[in-house]
C-alpha cells in the first residue's frame, strides 16, 4: 500500500513539474510576443523588459533571446564613447553569443547572431573583434558576400586613419605623393608600407571575393577604388606601381558609377513606357 501511495505521489509531483514547465513556455512566449509588439512601436525599454522575463522563463527560447540582442543593440549609439552607452553594446553581444552557444540554434539564427556581434564590434572600433565574427559568417554562409565586404571595410579604416594622420604631419596636399624626396617623409611611407601592406592585401582579397559571389555589389567596388589607393600611397619607391595602382583605383570609380546607373535605371519610374499626347 504505501509503495502505490509513493507512486502516486511520484506521479502527482512529475506531472506538476511538467504542468508548470509547460505553464512557463507559454508565459515566455506571451511575454516574447508582447515584446515584439514594443519593439516594433519603438518603446525599446519596454521591450527589453518583456524580452528578459521570457528568457527567464525558457531559457531555450531562442527567438527571445534574438530579440533580446537586438533590443540592447538598437539602444547603441554608434560613436558615443560613455559607459552606458557601451554597456548596450556589451548586452547585445552577450546575449548574441548566447545564441551561438545554443546547440539548437538554427543556422540563419547563427549566422545573423555573429553578425550582430561583428556590427557591434565594429561600431565600438574593436576591429580584430569585428574581424573575427566576420570570419564566422563567412565559415557559417560561404556564399554570403557580405562578411568579406565587411573585412574588406575594416582593413580600409585601419589603414586610412594612420596614414591620413602622418600626411598632415607631413603638410602634404591630396595630390601629393607620400614618398617625398626628403628623409622624413621617405622613413614615414616606408613605415606606414611596413604597417599596412598585409592589411591593404587582406582587404583587396576579401573585397574581391564579395564580387565574385555579387558581381554587381557596387559597395563593394568602392572600396576596391579605396584600397588601390591605399596601395597606391605605400608604393614609396615605386613611382611605375603607384600610378598603375592609381589608374587601377579610377577604373574601379568607374565601374562602380556604371552600376549604379544601371541600378537606377532598373527603379520603377525612371522609365518606361510613355503615353502620345492627342494630335
Amino acid at each position: 500500500m504505501n509503495k502505490h501511495i509513493r507512486l502516486l505521489t511520484l506521479a502527482a509531483v512529475t506531472l506538476a513539474l511538467f504542468s508548470s514547465v509547460g505553464c512557463d513556455r507559454l508565459r515566455a512566449r506571451d511575454q516574447l510576443n508582447k515584446g515584439v509588439t514594443a519593439y516594433k512601436n519603438a518603446k525599446y525599454e519596454e521591450a527589453i523588459e518583456h524580452f528578459q522575463q521570457s528568457v527567464a522563463l525558457d531559457p531555450n527560447l531562442i527567438n527571445a533571446k534574438m530579440y533580446l540582442a537586438t533590443a540592447f543593440a538598437q539602444q547603441y549609439i554608434p560613436g558615443a564613447d560613455t559607459p552606458d552607452n557601451n554597456k548596450m553594446a556589451e548586452q547585445a553581444i552577450e546575449q548574441y553569443k548566447r545564441v551561438l552557444d545554443m546547440k539548437n540554434a538554427a543556422r540563419d539564427q547563427r549566422v545573423n547572431a555573429a553578425k550582430g556581434i561583428a556590427s557591434l564590434y565594429y561600431n565600438m572600433k574593436k576591429f580584430d573583434e569585428a574581424k573575427k565574427y566576420n570570419h564566422m559568417v563567412s565559415e557559417l554562409d560561404p556564399n554570403d558576400p557580405d562578411p568579406y565586404y565587411s573585412i574588406g571595410v575594416i582593413d580600409w579604416a585601419v589603414c586610412y586613419q594612420p596614414r591620413m594622420e602622418e600626411r598632415a604631419k607631413l603638410g602634404l596636399k591630396p595630390e601629393e605623393p607620400l614618398n617625398g624626396k626628403d628623409k622624413e617623409s621617405k622613413k614615414v611611407c616606408a613605415a606606414l608600407k611596413e604597417k599596412n601592406a598585409a592589411n591593404i592585401q587582406e582587404g583587396i582579397d576579401n573585397l574581391s571575393k564579395a564580387l565574385q559571389l555579387r558581381p554587381d555589389y557596387d559597395d563593394a567596388m568602392a572600396y576596391m577604388n579605396l584600397m588601390y589607393r591605399e596601395r597606391a600611397d605605400v608604393q614609396c619607391d615605386d613611382p611605375s606601381a603607384r600610378a598603375s595602382d592609381l589608374k587601377t583605383a579610377d577604373e574601379w570609380v568607374d565601374k562602380t558609377l556604371a552600376v549604379k546607373k544601371a541600378k537606377a535605371e532598373k527603379q520603377p519610374g525612371t522609365g518606361g513606357i510613355t503615353m502620345d499626347q492627342n494630335k
